[in-house]
């Protein structure tokens, strides 16, 4: 599917097949020798026409993406899959007319950037032999389908995914935290594997058409740099980072030894997954209790309970994520978004219940899609999906082709930026949290700890899934040894190791929502980095004198105002002009993150003297 045309999360249900169907498409590229010479009018009405194709034909495609994801039946999925392999049709062919023109002398600015848009923003090319396109689409479709259809098992009663996860977060018996891991991976996971490979096996042949070494190598060069220069950018942001989340580790390790004993969970070497509050243990807030430090551990308060204690519903929690942004100058959401988007559940059908931003027609028909619940998450993950709407509309007046984040990073980390304002001033601002119970500066290291216990503990996931794809789709990882690829990316880069052994009949990648769903994952590693950068900058804007980890921007209209000007750049320029305007920076780092959680690193540095550092 072509990426361009969406943005956000929306992107996965694109790619899992929904489409418009086309009633025409371009000509397939004439066989070489019989076209007319490539001219630069010539490249300039290509774009035009692409442009306005892709545009018209994206709404449609969609409408039927948001069916199928909130309404799942053989039918929609059907549709769906239809759907998508013309719309992946129609993306292919259209990346392989940019190819021709993109070497050309004395094209303009856009058009250069709008024929390198078209040739790399299909995350998932099918070949252009009959029926490929057809087929990929069935397989993203069905392996999207399946796992929003998954159940685990939780005292040997199924359970779906939206309450698995969250009864990963608040059991604490090892051995039904064992039951839901194993279950939910097996289930899951382990059908998909025949699929996987057969879709990655099609996603290559289709990137080579477009002279990509594989698919991986695509996907990295939608960076404004090449797929090498991108993947040694990343290897430099782990590498401040890393410091940083080997001292986390050491200490969250020590405190499950303490909780659970040796047998559980050993003093040395990697942790069990299945602890760590999470199905894949990428964030580990949910067991802050179980870490806190003594004395400073206790914040005064928990923002679930607070929303309960006022009567919060999931309407009136995104009404307070739409407040901040209204605080910020943005303008209320439109009353559309409130007739069609999927707050709650709904309790008569199958929906996928991963959460995501939707902009349908690229202009104002924005929707988020959730299964919301009333706790501290779901209240952020709020504050992170309206970053995504907020997002979309702010460059709704672009071009087609720039209607996008001037990375996937940052489409991520606006958001996530402002998720990071969710603090005991803003909670007070909106009367969530009485005065009196602020926690005083003696908290300061368990607010940095609960933090970190999310944002700190997600950075080598984010790396790792796609280095796994990265080497799928190189064939450094062979189907042959899909478990083991990733059971040692686990390891190496998180330190984890599954509650049980597993083999290749396993497919533990599967069971993550963003595998199946051919979502690239890189964009939530750079989104940890960038929304950093981005909140400092933020605070330093609106003067903000105290601790950076106690900034809220909330009600900063000049903050708006700057980061407006940003987000309405949408891709129009390369991603280092887009940061430079709100941060002053044209360079991604982990730096701006280190500071943040410096006094904690020091605090962890001692707790953890005298302790078995690494795996």
């Amino acid at each position: 599917m072509i990426r361009s045309a969406v943005s956000g999360t929306v992107l996965a249900f694109l790619l899992a097949g929904a489409a418009q169907a086309q009633t025409s498409a371009p000509a397939a590229p004439a066989a070489p020798g019989t076209q007319p010479p490539a001219t630069v009018a010539g490249a300039d009405a290509f774009v035009a026409e692409a442009e306005k194709t892709l545009a018209e034909k994206s709404v449609g495609a969609q409408q039927v993406a948001w069916v199928n994801a909130t309404y799942i039946t053989d039918d929609t999925d059907a549709l769906a899959a239809a759907s998508g392999a013309e719309m992946t049709d129609l993306a292919v062919r259209y990346g392989l007319g940019a190819a021709r023109y993109q070497a050309l002398p004395g094209l303009s600015y856009d058009t250069k950037r709008k024929l390198d848009l078209l040739r790399g923003g299909i995350t998932l090319p099918a070949p252009t032999t009959p029926g490929a396109s057809a087929q990929l689409s069935m397989l993203t479709t069905r392996m999207s389908s399946s796992y929003g259809k998954g159940k685990g098992l939780l005292n040997g009663q199924p359970i779906n995914g939206s309450d698995i996860e969250a009864a990963m977060g608040s059991e604490r018996d090892p051995a039904k935290l064992k039951e839901m891991w194993v279950s939910w991976h097996d289930n899951v996971g382990a059908p998909m594997r025949a699929d996987y490979a057969q879709m990655t096996a099609l996603a290559n042949q289709g990137a080579k058409e477009l002279g990509y070494a594989d698919a991986g190598s695509l996907w990295r060069s939608g960076y404004d740099m090449s797929p090498e220069q991108f993947a040694q950018v990343t290897d430099r942001i782990w590498g401040e980072l890393e410091p940083l989340y080997k001292a986390l580790h050491t200490y969250v390790r020590w405190k499950l030894n303490e909780k659970y004993g040796d047998a559980v969970q050993a003093k040395a070497g990697p942790i069990r997954s299945d602890l760590l509050g999470n199905m894949w243990a990428q964030e580990w807030g949910n067991i802050y209790d179980l870490v806190a430090p003594k004395g400073a551990g206790d914040v005064g308060y928990d923002t679930g309970d607070l929303l309960k204690a006022k009567g919060y519903d999931p309407i009136r929690m995104v009404k307070a994520g739409e407040g901040f942004y209204s605080s910020l100058g943005f303008a209320p959401l439109p009353q559309t978004f409130w007739q069609r988007s999927q707050i709650v559940k709904p309790a008569d059908r199958e929906v996928i219940c991963h959460a995501s931003a939707w902009d349908i027609d690229n202009k104002d028909d924005i929707r988020i899609k959730m299964c919301t619940k009333v706790n501290a998450d779901d209240f952020v993950t709020i504050h992170h999906e309206l970053g995504h709407n907020y997002y979309q509309r702010a460059y709704k007046d672009q071009p087609f082709l720039y209607k996008n984040g001037a990375n996937d990073g940052f489409h991520e980390a606006i958001g996530d930026t402002v998720a990071l304002s969710i603090t005991p001033d803003y909670l007070v601002k909106i009367g969530l949290l009485d005065p009196a119970k602020v926690p005083s500066a003696d908290k300061d290291i368990g607010l940095l700890l609960r933090q970190a216990m999310d944002k700190v503990a997600f950075l080598p996931f984010g790396l790792l899934i796609d280095k796994w794809r990265w080497g799928v789709f190189s064939g450094q990882i062979p189907a042959s040894q899909y478990q083991a690829g990733w059971d040692a990316l686990r390891l190496k880069y998180q330190g984890v190791v599954p509650p049980v052994a597993r083999d290749e009949t396993k497919f533990d990648p599967g069971a993550k929502y963003h595998i199946p769903a051919g979502v690239p994952y890189a964009r939530y590693f750079l989104a940890r980095v960038l929304q950093f950068q981005f909140y400092k900058a933020a605070c330093q804007q609106a003067g903000w004198k105290g601790p950076l980890h106690r900034c809220s921007f909330y009600g900063n209209k000049e903050v708006g105002k700057k980061l407006n000007a940003m987000l309405a750049m949408g891709q129009s320029k390369p991603w280092p002009d887009a940061l430079q305007v709100f941060t002053g920076s044209r360079e991604m780092s982990g730096k701006a993150l280190v500071e943040y959680f410096a006094p904690l690193k020091t605090w962890l540095d001692q707790q953890n003297k005298g302790k078995p550092q690494g795996w």
